[in-house]
């Protein structure tokens, strides 16, 4: 396809920062009001994130410019591709690399990225699937191959999920229980008990009953941890982590300061490993999305998702910051 064959306009949820302070609206743009990059993408899906909902409701700290259209995920298919990688209408997934945060992301029905970003859509699979599963699902993978790559393994113990009726604890709450793993779901929503035990969970368990424990070391209990919380619980689920333990660390929403003691690592040779998905690289990424694609099928993840559309999105933005999403949101771009 020429970039003469490509539309002439698209949708897009932009983040303006103006007299009025920051604020999102629907806009329909140019062509080239699109970044910089050798491929255009047709997209279908997004999601909503954490981050993007505080890049929506104009919270600062995540979008480095105005105007700026959010979104840390897209799916779609390719329109055109200057490298000649890929074909036209070839299904393709991009999350990370700084979409929706230092250059316009998913959040519209066109975007324009480097081929070297995308990922094929494994086979099976569609738009829908790729973004129920997004980063969330993409960095719960992430920190489940890093806990196996650290001889976590089912029959060792107990694996401890934070966050767990979030995006990316919901998925790893699925993921370990499907791979065998005796799952304990830590969460602050106690009404999500009965959800998290359909995941796969053994039992579930208060934030507070995780995040009370203060003394640099507790009693040990947890061969692993996926932790998208920080803070206060990471410190406490780290301090109670069995010897030769690992937890994944991948996100924040309790906090970013870190309070603790060298002990774990040096008296218990606990692993503390960070997941990175934004810049992961290519081969991790194939993976990571080619083994989601067989350990957490579709007709598995639906319990987990929901559609909504793109006009829904501020509202969507405030729910996620009250902690009021379970699992998932997809968002349709044409709606």
């Amino acid at each position: 396809m020429t970039s003469s064959e490509l539309p002439e306009t698209y949708r897009a949820l932009r983040v303006l920062k103006d007299d009025s302070g920051i604020h999102a609206e629907l806009q329909d743009l140019p062509i080239t009001a699109l970044p910089g990059g050798d491929t255009v993408i047709q997209v279908s899906h997004s999601s909503l994130n954490y981050k993007d909902g505080l890049a929506v409701a104009g919270k600062p700290g995540v979008l480095r410019t105005y105007p700026m259209t959010p979104g840390i995920d897209l799916a779609g298919t390719v329109l055109q591709d200057d490298t000649g990688t890929y074909a036209a209408g070839t299904a393709v997934i991009v999350t990370g690399w700084g979409i929706g945060e230092r250059q316009d992301g998913g959040y519209a029905t066109l975007a324009r990225v480097k081929s070297e970003w995308l990922v094929p859509a494994p086979e099976g699979t569609d738009a829908t699937w790729a973004m129920g599963v997004g980063t969330a699902g993409f960095t719960a993978m992430l920190a489940v191959m890093a806990l196996e790559e650290h001889g976590v393994t089912p029959g060792d113990g107990e694996v401890l999920v934070t966050g767990a009726a979030g995006g990316v604890g919901s998925t790893a709450v699925a993921l370990l229980a499907a791979a065998g793993h005796t799952v304990v779901a830590s969460t602050g929503r106690a009404e999500e008990t009965a959800y998290l035990q359909s995941l796969g969970a053994s039992s579930v368990i208060g934030r507070d009953e995780v995040s009370s424990l203060t003394r640099p070391l507790e009693k040990e209990r947890w061969a692993g941890v996926v932790d998208s919380v920080g803070g206060s619980t990471l410190a406490a689920a780290y301090a109670s982590t069995r010897a030769h333990g690992s937890l994944a660390v991948c996100g924040l929403a309790g906090g970013s300061a870190l309070q603790t003691s060298v002990f774990p690592l040096i008296l218990r040779g606990v692993n503390l490993l960070g997941i990175d998905s934004v810049n992961c690289p290519i081969p991790r990424r194939r993976a990571a999305w080619n083994r989601l694609a067989g350990d957490l099928p579709a007709d598995r993840l639906a319990g987990v998702m929901q559609v909504r559309g793109l006009s829904e999105l501020s509202a969507l933005a405030r729910e996620i910051l009250a902690g009021q999403v379970r699992g998932r949101t997809v968002i349709d771009v044409s709606r």
